[in-house]
């Protein structure tokens, strides 16, 4: 599997996916399905949620797969 890594972002937060390490436990489509929607492209819609609410689900990845940075970080460094 060629591996990909992806990033999403609402302006805030930008989600980052990392294809190889998915385990798909399904635990973001559970907790927040209005963003992760596995059957559409792109398959995550930041939009769709609150900075806070991303950031807790995507704490729940059980494989590391799914990260996120504040983008007001990033641009610091």
């Amino acid at each position: 599997m060629k591996e990909v890594t992806k990033e999403y972002s609402n302006g805030e937060v930008t989600i980052v996916w990392k294809n190889a390490l998915c385990t798909h436990s399904a635990n973001c489509v559970k907790g927040l399905p209005e963003v992760f929607k596995p059957r559409e492209s792109p398959w995550i819609n930041p939009e769709e949620a609150s900075t806070e609410k991303l950031i807790e689900q995507v704490k729940k990845c059980p494989s590391g797969a799914l990260s996120f940075y504040l983008n007001a970080d990033k641009k610091l460094s």
